[in-house]
């Protein structure tokens, strides 16, 4: 399968679910976007359109984390839980953003999990 055919589906399936799931203050979009070496997440109030917070994995406070992947994707899921559970955000809806729930994204929804996040 070619590039320019993996990102058009992609972005197909990104308009589906996102059409599914809107985010509100009390209840964001949990989005996660993956790179071949990084990772990022997101929680978005879509109602006014803004950013609540994000995480990812090429902030200064986490260059240093260390382990594959997959372990870093999931550190990064608890360390965006923790920090919506300190703002006072419990539930979120969970946008894969059109990747598969699977390996990185799976690992960073788990993680996300364990902090305390309901989705």
């Amino acid at each position: 399968m070619g590039q320019v055919v993996k990102v058009v589906r992609r972005q197909k399936i990104k308009k589906r679910s996102k059409a599914r799931g809107q985010g509100s203050a009390e209840k964001p979009r949990l989005c996660v976007y993956r790179s071949l070496s990084q990772i990022y997440a997101q929680l978005v109030d879509d109602n006014n359109g803004s950013t609540l917070l994000a995480v990812s994995s090429m902030s200064k406070e986490n260059k240093a984390l260390k382990g594959s992947k997959t372990e870093v994707s999931r550190a990064i899921g608890k360390q965006i839980g923790e920090k919506a559970m300190e703002k006072g955000i419990t539930k979120v809806v969970f946008d894969r953003n059109g990747f598969r729930y699977h390996g990185r994204v799976q690992a960073l929804a788990e993680g996300a999990r364990e902090a305390g996040l309901v989705f």
